[in-house]
């Protein structure tokens, strides 16, 4: 569509932005209101297709419902001649998709910003009986301002429509970061968006996605099978209480995750706060529905500021009073117990802890074993302890812990100097494996497409294998996600808009040219280019000939042929012949030719067509008897 275009006379079109699997999205004028919005779209191919009209208007009429600091407003739904279009707020900024391909991962603090959003969002759509089923950074604009904003309602779903457009059992969304009941063809409710949301929230704050794979149906079945890494093992620096968060919104069945929208959005709310979340084992704050968490009417930065400065009233002199009697009672309580429970503690054992230090490793874990201490061996450059011997023990040596407690036991690596592996061609687990047992620790996991190594090897690193360093330097590691190309499929007489619906969603563009096929019926594919079966590289345009049907031909003049002759001519471009029962009259010089032929010469018409021939017929000569006279 060409940007100079006026919509309805009064949306001009100034600039293409994006392009989805449905329709294009433009910056575009109100001339009427004189004011900047976005207008979506509906693909040409797409608007003769009544299920996908009315799924386009589905998204227009849900979202226009919808009212709320953090969902992109609709403002108007119209058609011009054969174009559907949807008028929307035009939101400055970049879309959280964009700022993770800049940044690669958030700090934890802004991703449960942003979670929390998406979060207050999904709620407002909730309770209106809307599921948006297709969360995933793509979907979610960042203002300047730092406003989250949610787009993109077009395949939510109502749950008291009987005559929904996704009937159960068909796949919506992105494989990335749709539910395992999504990836299954289950019926999708409120808590399979509260899953997506958890699977950005993980992209955020680790740089990608859980899952990843070859292909879609490759990632869907992660969704349902596979345990998800904790992010921890991605990303060190994400706080335990975001992690159990992020765990709960990612249990493979929907009642393991939070129920609610408002449920989730509250703990991310406790976790800005500096409180645990309810989902933390062991937190005396028992799990329960909490209550509607009024949206924000500020920009983030400022809300989370305002609640982190609430507190409760003083509780300081009572807390003081309460402090002397404890501590006048605790020093009678200690000097009762010490005389009945020398040696022990609350009853259990206490062990003093031997002094291993300068010890070979294996002989100082066999004596503090042999002490009845559990012990955990951890590297520490040492440039005066040997490698392999001990520097010393956490408790220190002499220091008295429970019979059955750890012990730390500092083992010297030496100088300092840890050997880099090598684990190019390696899986990332087994990577990950090699970079701790030698000492080291793995940094950034960058993912990049290679059209030679298997989705999930390790195709470089930096440092290289067999350089030396410190010990826990980070090891940067690149992991393939597959080839960066696309098989084209056979798409030879399928209808051509199910074809441009599969290239487009590879990530390819389509253009569409026609051509005469004497096989394949008007409409359908014809044939694509490059031809099926071709890797095509992401991106790459993709031209698909839609068939005419067979080329007319132009029928032949066969008035004055024999009906061998006319049969063979007609033959010749793809006619059938047929000759009249009847006959006409004709001169003698034209008896037994073709005289006349039902469709005229130059005329086009389909292959096979039928041409009757009727053939000429000389009227028999005159007899002339003479009577001579007597």
């Amino acid at each position: 569509m060409q940007t100079e275009r006026t919509l309805a006379d009064r949306y001009e079109l100034v600039s293409h932005i994006a392009r989805g699997g449905m329709a294009d999205v433009y910056e575009a004028r109100d001339t009427l209101l004189g004011r900047r919005v976005a207008v979506k779209v509906l693909h040409s191919q797409f608007s003769s297709d009544e299920a996908f009209v009315k799924r386009f208007r589905r998204e227009a009429q849900a979202a226009a419902n919808l009212s709320h600091p953090n969902i992109v407003s609709i403002y108007d739904w119209g058609e011009d001649g054969d174009t559907y279009f949807i008028v929307m707020e035009l939101i400055q900024g970049r879309t959280l998709r964009d700022v993770l391909k800049s940044e690669r991962r958030l700090l934890p603090r802004r991703a449960s910003e942003i979670g929390a959003e998406v979060a207050a969002a999904l709620s407002v759509a909730h309770r209106a009986g809307l599921v948006h089923r297709d969360i995933k950074p793509g979907n979610i604009l960042l203002a300047p301002d730092g406003t989250v904003r949610v787009t993109d309602f077009g395949i939510a779903r109502a749950w008291d429509d009987s005559q929904e457009l996704t009937k159960t059992g068909a796949v919506i969304g992105t494989a990335t970061y749709f539910s395992p009941e999504q990836a299954q063809g289950l019926t999708a409710d409120e808590r399979s968006d509260l899953y997506s949301l958890g699977v950005v929230i993980y992209e955020m704050i680790t740089g990608s996605p859980p899952f990843t794979g070859d292909s879609p149906v490759a990632v869907a079945y992660q969704h349902v099978s596979t345990p998800v890494t904790l992010p921890s093992t991605l990303n060190p620096d994400i706080p335990a209480d975001l992690e159990s968060i992020i765990s709960k919104a990612l249990s493979k069945e929907p009642e393991g995750r939070h129920q609610t929208a408002d449920e989730m959005r509250a703990e991310l709310l406790r976790f800005l706060r500096g409180e645990a979340p309810a989902t933390v084992p062991g937190s005396d704050a028992p799990t329960q529905m909490m209550p509607p968490v009024t949206p924000p009417t500020v920009p983030p930065d400022e809300t989370y500021r305002r609640l982190a400065d609430e507190r409760p009233p003083s509780q300081v002199p009572f807390i003081l009073t309460a402090f002397a009697l404890l501590v006048a009672l605790g020093v009678g309580l200690f000097l009762i117990f010490d005389l009945m429970n020398s040696g022990t503690s609350d009853g259990v054992a206490l062990v003093s802890v031997p002094d291993v230090t300068n010890m070979e490793q294996d002989a100082a874990l066999a004596l503090l074993q042999d002490a009845g201490l559990k012990v955990r061996p951890v590297n520490q450059a040492d440039p005066e302890v040997p490698s392999g011997y001990v520097i010393g023990t956490d408790p220190a040596a002499g220091e008295e812990v429970d019979a059955g407690g750890y012990v730390n036991v500092l083992v010297s690596t030496g100088v300092g100097a840890a050997n880099v592996p090598r684990v190019v061609g390696e899986t990332l687990t087994e990577a990950m494996r090699l970079i701790n047992l030698n000492g080291l620790t793995v940094g950034v996991v960058h993912e990049e497409a290679n059209d030679v190594q298997p989705s999930g090897t390790v195709i470089d690193q930096s440092p290289a294998a067999g350089q030396k360093q410190p010990p826990q330097t980070a090891i940067d590691l690149w992991v393939s996600t597959g080839p960066n190309s696309v098989l084209l499929e056979d798409f030879r007489g399928r209808p051509e808009i199910d074809a441009t619906f599969v290239i487009e969603n590879a990530g390819l563009t389509v253009e569409r040219e026609e051509e005469f096929d004497e096989e394949v019926e008007e409409g359908r594919v014809a044939r694509t280019e490059p031809q099926a079966g071709t890797l095509v590289p992401a991106g790459s345009i993709v031209k698909l000939w839609i068939s005419l049907g067979p080329e007319p031909v132009v029928v032949p003049n066969i008035v004055g042929m024999t009906p061998d002759a006319a049969r063979a001519a007609l033959e010749t471009v793809n006619l059938v012949y047929r000759e009249s029962v009847t006959t006409v009259e004709v001169e003698e010089a034209f008896n037994g030719l073709v005289a006349e032929q039902s469709i005229g010469a130059g005329t086009e018409a389909d292959p096979g067509t039928t041409v009757t021939a009727t053939i000429g017929e000389a009227p028999p000569p005159t007899t002339t008897t003479t009577t001579l006279a007597p």
